[in-house]
């Protein structure tokens, strides 16, 4: 029952990169360490998981009941020495005037100790207000411990801490320096992801040695068992029972272009009855024997040479599209869909499953939690109560050239999707969107998926 919760101040303080240390730190010390991010996101929980040498599971108000975040918190202290929840954006940033999704409600709905990063470049005396007034905004938030990040020498380090331990009775419980080598490269769409970086364990066990030398990692481990036993409510939506269909084969494409997928999204998966079989776009030749196809979000952009070389996969999936192979993409797999992705001057064919064409921007497109309604044209409808689906998407591509008498799965009500109006673009038994879906007691598409799948499969094989 050891928890803690790694915020700060304000975005782009350095909180991954302490997170991804500490991660790495208390792995090397022989603990096993469960690592969790805030929000939605794919790129940190690569890094935290491989850091950590365990799944990353995303915690998101947005998507997920109270309830539910506590259980899969629960969870995972019964197999760990450590869970270590990753903040995004400020300690108190939010989407609500209340602070009701913020990372300070998360940190006290999970009765979690917070270590605070605070980027300290051009700061002296003003650290002390500061801290002060994050402990004082929020009477039940426990700032347990901060670490100075950024700083530009032992002067500089000396007065924060002389300062933070005069006026206020927080520990400084580490100084990072200002060191480049603690940087990981960024693109447009953030960290550059673990997967299809070739030396992520080198940079992680660099910032590894660089945290480990500067946070006192036993006091790390101390605050952390300074919390209280969570309790869950057992309520309905938590207990859905596993459908009962065929075992069914689908294939997931896993390489550098596609690695946006959600952990437990493919626990779940194969928890309804799926076999995963992993494609590589870039390097198989042909599709294995299977029965469905996932194909998640990622950097397509980034491997169009490759992704186009490898012609036989191209034209295999798009053969089994057109014979009705069951087959879910998300942004990145939408993009490899279609006829052709245009970056720059450079256009370049794809699949062409899908009759449109993809362009980058050098602005996001579409960015954020979104709203769906379902259509009736829906391939594996969830039929909720309101019909409404909370989902997000980041996308700086769009979809142009769409053929008009495509069909789609959603009326966008909040977010922008393939046209602002419409997402979850339908061809045959293929369903494609820039809104990346995730498997929450709200929204349980991987069962409705894989049942598809298997009624699929079952017409086939009567003929």
């Amino acid at each position: 029952m050891s928890r803690l919760f790694i915020s700060a101040a304000h975005k782009s303080s350095g909180k991954t990169t302490l997170s991804i240390g500490l991660c790495a730190a208390l792995h090397a010390k022989g603990l096993s360490v469960t690592p969790f991010k805030k929000g939605p996101d794919y790129i940190d929980p690569m890094w935290l998981s491989r850091a950590a040498h365990n799944p990353c599971t995303n915690l998101d108000f947005y998507t997920m009941q109270h309830q539910e975040i506590l259980r899969n918190i629960i969870t995972a202290e019964k197999g760990s020495d450590i869970c270590l929840i990753e903040g995004n954006k400020g300690l108190y940033d939010g989407l609500d005037l209340d602070g009701s999704n913020s990372n300070a409600a998360l940190a006290i709905l999970s009765k979690t100790p917070v270590v605070l990063v605070i980027n300290v470049e051009g700061m002296t005396r003003g650290i002390a207000p500061l801290i002060l007034g994050y402990q004082a905004f929020e009477k039940d938030i426990n700032i347990a411990g901060v670490i100075l990040n950024q700083y530009r020498g032992l002067r500089h380090e000396e007065k924060l801490k002389t300062v933070i331990e005069h006026y206020t009775d927080v520990p400084v419980i580490g100084a990072v320096q200002h060191n480049p080598e603690l940087e990981i490269t960024e693109r447009h769409l953030g960290l550059v992801p673990s997967n299809e970086s070739q030396f992520a364990e080198h940079k992680i066990e660099q910032i590894r040695q660089h945290i480990s030398d500067q946070v006192d990692i036993n006091s790390i481990i101390a605050l952390a068992t300074k919390t209280q036993k969570l309790t869950v409510k057992n309520t309905p939506a938590l207990n859905i029972t596993p459908s009962k269909t065929e075992k069914v084969k689908i294939g997931i494409i896993r390489d550098a272009a596609f690695g946006f997928y959600y952990p437990d999204d493919l626990t779940s998966l194969e928890r309804n009855g799926a076999e995963l079989v992993t494609i590589n776009a870039l390097t198989d030749s042909h599709l294995p024997a299977i029965d469905g196809l996932f194909i998640g979000g990622g950097f397509p952009e980034s491997h169009l040479k490759q992704l186009n070389r490898n012609q036989s996969l191209r034209e295999a999936i798009k053969n089994a599209i057109e014979k009705g192979l069951p087959t879910y993409a998300e942004c990145g797999g939408l993009m490899y869909l279609s006829r052709s992705i245009q970056w720059n001057e450079t256009q370049t064919e794809m699949v062409g499953a899908i009759p449109a064409d993809c362009k980058m921007h050098k602005r996001p497109q579409g960015r954020g939690y979104v709203q769906l309604q379902e259509t009736e044209n829906s391939l594996w409808p969830a039929k909720m109560a309101d019909n409404i689906i909370p989902a997000h998407e980041f996308h700086y591509s769009s979809l142009y050239n769409i053929d008009p008498d495509l069909k789609y799965a959603y009326n966008v009500k909040r977010g922008t999707g393939i046209n602002g109006k419409n997402d979850g673009l339908i061809y045959k038994n293929l369903l494609a969107n820039y809104t990346h879906l995730r498997d929450t007691s709200q929204h349980h598409w991987t069962q409705r998926f894989v049942r598809f799948v298997s009624q699929t499969k079952q017409k086939t094989e009567r003929g």
